[in-house]
């Protein structure tokens, strides 16, 4: 897969990400602010959370195949913190324990959010960079 390629389909991969964790912190926040209740809010975001992770591991796999081993390395601690959740059965979320652990379920949301935003503007000079090169 030629570099372009793989940092246009990266660019477009973390932008989804990206509007997904967005969308897990305000349906926190509407939890926090009694807009939603726990049955809905789990309901609604357990459904993203294997689909979320599994995009991002195959995005993490076409960087390890096609060799951008620093990109793969950035990408590695996330993909091994989500596959360590899945493979212990931790990842979802429970209505009845949900106030309890809300400010982890938050801080997690914005640190995925902050190193999404950081991966996308990084993806998006790669991408640049490729076409520049490319062009010359």
């Amino acid at each position: 897969m030629g570099e372009i390629l793989l940092f246009i389909l990266a660019v477009i991969i973390n932008a989804l990400s990206l509007f997904a964790e967005v969308f897990f912190s305000i349906s926190f926040s509407d939890l926090e602010c009694d807009y939603i209740n726990p049955i809905e809010l789990c309901n609604k975001l357990n459904k993203f959370i294997i689909p979320k992770a599994s995009v991002h591991g195959f995005l993490t796999f076409l960087f390890l195949i096609n060799g951008y081993w620093f990109v793969f390395l950035l990408n590695l601690p996330l993909l091994a913190y989500n596959a360590n959740k899945i493979y212990t059965k931790n990842y979802l979320l429970d209505a009845t324990e949900i106030f309890r652990t809300l400010g982890k379920n938050k801080r997690e949301s914005f640190s995925k959010l902050a190193f999404f935003l950081f991966m996308f503007f990084f993806y998006l000079y790669r991408m640049i960079a490729a076409l520049i090169a490319d062009d010359i």
